[in-house]
């Protein structure tokens, strides 16, 4: 995540690696990963877009996983908002490439999926076993610096909780139908939480899937978490409507 620790960009100010939060993700799945993994496979990443507004500066990278023959097997967009830093001290946007846009969602229409989860308290410390080991998800002293009251979940395990039950409603738990996914971080998580989400079926999508339209609640805090969520997945027949 550009902003995090370790890292700098040429031409933006220093962020500070405390108070950088992720804004977005999203993940095209362009062919399964093999069973066996062979030598080469790499990340391929660069930047795509710029934007500040009054709270901060919002960067988005686009990242590419190819093998050793250089095929790609999954593209992703995420963006990285550093809260409080200031580049040109004005609004100012720009981006050449970017994540595709969620539908809104239907206002006439009940969902067609919901599902609630509980966050337990230890969540948190099991995420970072994937490797993200950002302090701000941990250290009391750190949330409350960055403004958040305390440790708040990585956005990419609400990210994951959300993904899996879409899976379960609209696929049956088949891994393969998931092609598209993401969504835009809007408030924290907080370790202990409630979320539920809300998921619209709004069309056809690439490649055979259907679309979906999703936001998640915290009804904890009685804010939303995730917004303009977008899926692409195949339904199972067991599933179909």
């Amino acid at each position: 995540m550009v902003g995090g620790r370790g890292s700098r960009v040429e031409g933006l100010p220093k962020f500070n690696p405390d108070r950088v939060v992720h804004g977005s993700q999203f993940i095209e799945i362009i062919k399964p990963l093999p069973v066996v993994s062979t030598p080469g496979f790499k990340l391929k990443r660069k930047l795509v877009g710029v934007h500040e507004n009054k709270s901060g500066i919002i960067v988005d990278q686009e990242t590419i996983l190819v093998d050793g023959n250089d095929q790609p097997y999954a593209r992703m967009y995420s963006s990285s908002f550093n809260v409080g830093a200031k580049g040109y001290g004005k609004p100012f946007s720009k981006a050449i490439a970017g994540a595709p846009s969620a539908k809104p969602v239907p206002k006439d229409q009940k969902p067609q999926y919901v599902f609630k989860q509980g966050i337990s308290e230890e969540q948190a410390i099991i995420y970072r076993l994937s490797g993200d080991y950002n302090p701000l998800h941990i250290e009391p002293a750190i949330g409350i610096s960055a403004g958040f009251g305390g440790p708040i979940l990585h956005g990419l395990a609400t990210f994951g909780f959300v993904a899996r039950c879409i899976l379960a409603a609209v696929s049956a738990n088949d891994a393969d139908a998931l092609k598209g996914f993401g969504c835009r971080f809007t408030s924290p998580v907080k370790l202990g939480d409630q979320i539920e989400t809300y998921v619209w079926e709004v069309g056809p999508g690439p490649t055979g899937t259907t679309e979906l339209t999703f936001v998640t609640k915290n009804l904890t805090s009685g804010k939303q978490s995730l917004g303009n969520g977008i899926a692409y997945v195949k339904k199972s027949e067991k599933t179909k409507l």
